[in-house]
C-alpha cells in the first residue's frame, strides 16, 4: 500500500497547484503510515524534479519518452496506471486541472478504482469508511462521497489545500512504461500558452469585470488592477458574448470554474450561473454601484460605488502599499 501523485508540469515547470497536490498526497500518506511516490511525464530537468521532495515526495519516477513530450490523455492515463501498479499504490492523487479532469476517470477505469474529483479537504478515514469532501453541481454545493473500492483516485481542487514544505529530498528514478500505439489515436499536435499572463484556473487572485465596465475600451482598468496584484483577468458571460473579452476568460457555470484565494468582481450583478463558477473562492470582494446587486449577498467585502471612481483609487492604494513594503 502506498500513495502515487501525478506531478503535472507546464513547459518543464511545476505550478503551485502541483505542489499543493503533492502536499495533499503526503498528508494522505501520513494518514495511512505509508510512502509517497511522484510521477512526472515529459521533459523536466532533474533540479525541478528534486523540488518535489521538499513537499513530501520520497521518490520521483521520471518518464521522459519522446512520444510523451506533449500531453496525450489516454497515453498519460495508461502510464500513470502502470506506475501505480508497479509501486503498489492504491491511492492516486492529481490536481483537478484541465488535464486532471480528463485523466482521473481514465485512470479510475484502468485501476478499477473509485474516483473523487474536485476534492476540497483531506479524506476522513474512520470506522472502515473512506470519505472525501468535494465540489458538486458546478461548485454550487459540496458533497461527501464514500469510496468503497480498494483503489482510489482523488483529484484536488486548486487552492483548496495549503502548501506544506517538509525540507525533504526525493530519490529520482527513470521509469520506462510500455507505451501502446493504440493510446495515440487522438493526439494534441501543439499547445499554445499565454506565457505573459497568469493562468485563470490556477490563479490565486482573479479580477473579473462585467457589463458595469460599459465597454471593452474601459478594460485597461481591470488589466491594470490585475497587473499590480499579480492576478488573472476574467469576465462574466454577457461580456464574453458581446465580444468585449475572449471566451477563455468567461467564468461561470458554462465557463471556467475558479477557486482563488481572492476574487474581485467589478461591475458584475451576480447571476446564479456566475456564482456557480466562483463559489469556491476563499474571499470575494464586490464593487458595484447597485447596492441591491445579488453579488453582495455572497460577498465577504463590498464597495457600493461607481467602478470608474473606485478602481483608480484602489489601484493607487495597492501601488502605494507595494512601494512602501
Amino acid at each position: 500500500m502506498s500513495v502515487l501523485i501525478y506531478a503535472e508540469n507546464a513547459n518543464g515547470k511545476f505550478k503551485k497547484s502541483t505542489f499543493e497536490a503533492v502536499s495533499y498526497a503526503k498528508a494522505i500518506a501520513q494518514q495511512n503510515n505509508t510512502t509517497l511516490t511522484a510521477i512526472s511525464i515529459g521533459n523536466v530537468a532533474e533540479d525541478q524534479l528534486a523540488v518535489l521532495g521538499n513537499y513530501g515526495a520520497e521518490k520521483v519516477l521520471n518518464v521522459s519518452s519522446g512520444k510523451l513530450t506533449n500531453f496525450v490523455n489516454q497515453a498519460y492515463a495508461a502510464v500513470i496506471a502502470e506506475a501505480a501498479k508497479a509501486e503498489g499504490a492504491d491511492i492516486v492523487v492529481l490536481s483537478n486541472s484541465f488535464s486532471g479532469r480528463g485523466l482521473a476517470p481514465r485512470i479510475g477505469i484502468k485501476l478499477q478504482a473509485a474516483v473523487a474529483d474536485g476534492a476540497t479537504a483531506l479524506p476522513e478515514q474512520a470506522d472502515g469508511k473512506f470519505t472525501v469532501k468535494k465540489t458538486a453541481f458546478s461548485g454550487k454545493a459540496f458533497a461527501v462521497v464514500e469510496l468503497t473500492s480498494a483503489n482510489k483516485v482523488i483529484s484536488l481542487t486548486p487552492n483548496a489545500y495549503k502548501l506544506v514544505e517538509t525540507g525533504g529530498t526525493a530519490q529520482i528514478e527513470n521509469f520506462e512504461p510500455e507505451v501502446k500505439s493504440t493510446d495515440f489515436k487522438a493526439i494534441i499536435k501543439d499547445i499554445v500558452r499565454s506565457t505573459d499572463k497568469v493562468s485563470l484556473p490556477d490563479a490565486e487572485i482573479v479580477v473579473s469585470g462585467g457589463r458595469g465596465m460599459k465597454g471593452p475600451e474601459n478594460w485597461a482598468l481591470i488589466e491594470e488592477l490585475a497587473d499590480v496584484l499579480g492576478a488573472a483577468t476574467a469576465c462574466s458571460k454577457p461580456v464574453s458574448d458581446a465580444g468585449w473579452r475572449p471566451h477563455s476568460e468567461h467564468v461561470g457555470q458554462t465557463g471556467i470554474a475558479v477557486s482563488p484565494n481572492l476574487y474581485i468582481a467589478v461591475g458584475i450583478s451576480g447571476a446564479i450561473q456566475h456564482l456557480a463558477g466562483i463559489s469556491s473562492s476563499k474571499v470575494i470582494v464586490v464593487i458595484n454601484k447597485d447596492a441591491e446587486a445579488p453579488f453582495f449577498k455572497v460577498a465577504d467585502y463590498g464597495i457600493v460605488g461607481d467602478v470608474f471612481e473606485v478602481l483608480p483609487q484602489l489601484i493607487a492604494a495597492v501601488k502605494e502599499l507595494k512601494a512602501s513594503a
